[in-house]
């Protein structure tokens, strides 16, 4: 899979969050962390979930927040976040979401790229149990480069 590159400061493991809001900041703040987004992207991808609905939640456990590409996207970015307890984004069959993904782009063509290549990764829903458990950023970059598990 080729996304955009995966700091150590765009991960965060095991997150305690209180609702779906917070994990989205969590996502946001991982990707102004890593130098791809300014703050108020993170309120975008808040807001784009409160006029849409948890269209994001694209697959039971997982949410792939993002919003349209703007100024305040400095360059193309993918944060992860596992939660320590899943929290409820209202969708009615993926609920409750225990990884979030923020992802962010620079231009509209790689936004759509970037939303269906990341929706595809996750069709086999042990990647998102091996994201949410996962122990390292090293492990969560091994299960997005489509690593088999590691057994023993």
């Amino acid at each position: 899979m080729t996304l955009p590159p995966l700091p150590d400061d765009a991960i965060r493991l095991h997150a305690v969050v209180p609702d779906w809001r917070a994990a989205v900041r969590a996502a946001g703040d991982a990707l102004v962390r890593s130098g791809a987004t300014f703050p108020g992207y993170t309120d975008r991808m808040i807001r784009v979930l409160e006029e849409f609905g948890a269209y994001v939640v694209i697959a039971p456990g997982l949410a792939l927040a993002h919003a349209r590409p703007g100024p305040d996207v400095r360059r193309s970015g993918l944060a992860v976040v596992t939660l320590a307890e899943p929290v409820a984004f209202g969708h009615p069959h993926n609920d409750p979401v225990r990884v979030v993904l923020g992802l962010a782009a620079t231009g509209p063509e790689e936004h759509v790229a970037s939303v269906a290549e990341s929706a595809n990764a996750f069709n086999d829903p042990a990647v998102i149990e091996r994201l949410a458990a996962a122990a390292s950023p090293a492990e969560v970059r091994s299960v997005l480069a489509g690593a088999p598990p590691r057994t023993g």
